[in-house]
């Protein structure tokens, strides 16, 4: 860079890094570009410092320089989606992995990302997980206040809907039965190669599906005008796919999310004026198996009972008392074998 750059612009680059690593580090590497000439991406940094963000603020204006220089006179509402999932994500996701939550291409999305690639944490593996390079940029890009330009800003409330929807989405459209083809009757600790089944048969898209869809859902732009979009997609996963999803949470080792996950969903439901679905109240799985060996035994409860709040109890979920009538169905399927039950 030395060679090639003046004096003047190394001074000018210095003034508005104002001391900050974080400046530095996300200049040099957007100059280092080897897609790009690194002469021009010095002069277009230069040239456009207060493009979407307040004057005085040296870093805002590095990060709109870089954003709109990225993307430019593209479709600004799929590219928000794309580094909106990357800085709204429970957990970092991959590139892959969010081309299959927002129902787009890989060979789409990576390509956006590595134009941004001064900003992240992007490794030349789409399936690595990609992340922010420092929280300094989405501090920028979700608040209103800073990034000024509507085609790069954030809007969190909106984003996490879309997350949300393509999580829903996503587990209605591939949540079967026993997808990891376990033996009936079997608990989760005999199965010896239990790691190798879940990571061969459950992808990371719905992988991150199944343990942070309610995360996005409290998060969401879920207000009554929003619930009919929200409700019937719910809906549809509450009722046909509810057994399947405590499965995997089941081979996944993390039953306990559903206690959270369904407590989001009642809450949710009762703040927009919506019957709670059936599918809340009529599933069990003992501990430590999965639901698949236990559907066929249990039966729907009877129609008269009663909607409570989720609590959790030993590591059981259930229902406070004198909300269930008597259910036969549930109780042969105890039988003269004591368990502790996930209940719900």
């Amino acid at each position: 860079m030395v060679d090639w750059s003046t004096e003047e612009q190394l001074g000018r680059l210095r003034e508005r890094a104002a001391g900050l690593f974080v400046y530095a580090a996300a200049t040099v590497k957007f100059i280092g570009n080897n897609k790009r000439n690194p002469e021009t991406q010095l002069d277009l940094l230069l040239q456009s410092q207060k493009i979407g963000a307040r004057e005085g603020k040296s870093l805002d204006s590095l990060y709109a320089s870089i954003l709109q220089e990225a993307f430019g006179d593209d479709d600004p509402e799929s590219i928000r989606s794309v580094f909106a999932a990357v800085i709204l994500a429970v957990n970092p996701l991959s590139p892959s992995a969010i081309a299959t939550l927002l129902g787009l291409n890989t060979k789409d999305v990576f390509p956006l990302l590595t134009s941004i690639s001064s900003l992240l944490i992007l490794r030349e593996d789409a399936d690595r997980p990609v992340q922010p390079f420092h929280k300094s940029f989405p501090d920028f890009v979700t608040d209103p206040t800073r990034c000024t330009d509507k085609g790069i800003h954030v809007s969190p409330p909106h984003h996490h809907l879309q997350l949300l929807m393509g999580c829903l989405g996503l587990m209605n459209g591939t949540l079967e039965k026993n997808m990891c083809g376990l033996p009936d009757g079997v608990a989760n600790s005999d199965v010896s190669d239990l790691k190798d089944r879940t990571e061969r048969c459950i992808d990371p898209a719905l992988r991150y599906a199944c343990l942070s869809w309610h995360m996005h859902l409290i998060a969401a732009d879920t207000t009554p005008a929003r619930a009919p979009v929200t409700t019937p997609t719910l809906h549809q996963f509450l009722e046909t796919k509810f057994l399947f999803w405590l499965e995997v949470l089941s081979v996944l080792g993390a039953t306990r999310n559903a206690v959270e996950a369904l407590q989001v969903a009642t809450d949710w439901l009762e703040v927009c004026r919506v019957p709670t679905p059936h599918a809340l109240c009529r599933s069990i799985c003992p501990k430590n198996k999965s639901p698949h060996t236990n559907v066929s035994h249990a039966r729907a409860p009877p129609h008269h009972t009663r909607r409570a709040p989720l609590t959790r109890r030993t590591g059981t979920l259930t229902f406070p008392g004198g909300y269930f009538p008597p259910w036969p169905g549930l109780n042969r399927r105890q039988g003269n074998h004591p368990v502790d039950f996930y209940a719900v």
